[in-house]
């Protein structure tokens, strides 16, 4: 298991948020933590420790009147450590080139994939055409409908019909580097991980992958390296001490660099 950190940018600020508070209506979530440092600065401190592989994500859509706060703040951040960070929101064939010239090692991507509730595979393969596989990263976030999950996207809004599962995991596994999966119902909470997911994931997944979702104590930590069976990868964000949170950085990178 490795730590990936992570860099959530929403209104032009770095913040921790319910994840499933989020909407695009006047560009609201309900708030967890404000840092008054920006994004250039988390990027510097986890470039400093070695943190490669972390992803920075722009929550506003290209509609928001924040974007432009958003966006240059991830671009900023991104050019201060080239090749360390993922960057995801809102990237399309057409936008994917400027993050990557930027400094993104991949680019993360739900909506464009997945829109109108379906999976597109011409628009997959138009991304695979301007990134390539190696730096694409495919987020299949997801939420629990019944017994199922499924994979969510527009800022984890809205639901698609496709379900999060073996059969999926192995079949968009060809199309991308890694997978980045937050476990929305418990994103943001700090109240334990989502078990069961965590359980498909460590069976299923046959490439890299980072978990976020629910982190909020060592004892989680150990229930997803059990759970994932010590293949999955995962984020931490509000639980952490850098957003106010009581588990402390230096301590979460021994614990998930034990055993490797």
């Amino acid at each position: 298991m490795r730590f990936r950190p992570c860099i959530d940018i929403h209104n032009g600020k770095v913040k921790q948020i319910v994840g499933g508070s989020l909407t695009d209506q006047k560009d609201r979530a309900t708030e967890n933590f404000v840092a008054g440092q920006d994004a250039s600065y988390f990027a510097g401190l986890y470039r400093d420790k070695g943190l490669e592989g972390g992803h920075i994500i722009m929550l506003n859509p290209a509609a928001s009147e924040f974007y432009e706060q958003t966006r240059r703040q991830a671009l900023e951040a991104l050019a201060s450590c080239p090749g360390f960070f993922q960057a995801g929101g809102g990237i399309t064939p057409q936008n994917a080139e400027e993050f990557l010239k930027a400094g993104a090692s991949h680019v993360i991507v739900t909506s464009y994939v997945f829109k109108d509730g379906k999976l597109h595979r011409d628009r997959l393969s138009e991304l695979l055409h301007a990134v390539g596989k190696e730096r694409l990263v495919l987020d299949l976030s997801c939420r629990r409908k019944g017994e199922d999950y499924y994979i969510v996207t527009d800022r984890w809004q809205k639901y698609t019909d496709v379900k999060l599962n073996a059969e999926t995991l192995l079949s968009l596994s060809g199309s991308c580097n890694e997978f980045l999966i937050h476990a929305v119902d418990v994103e943001g909470q700090a109240n334990g991980i989502e078990e069961p997911l965590a359980a498909l994931l460590g069976k299923a997944c046959p490439i890299p992958l980072t978990y976020a979702g629910g982190v909020h104590n060592f004892a989680d930590l150990q229930k997803l390296k059990t759970l994932g069976r010590d293949k999955i990868d995962v984020t931490i964000g509000s639980a952490l001490d850098l957003f106010g949170g009581s588990m402390k950085l230096e301590e979460v990178m021994a614990f998930c660099e034990a055993g490797r």
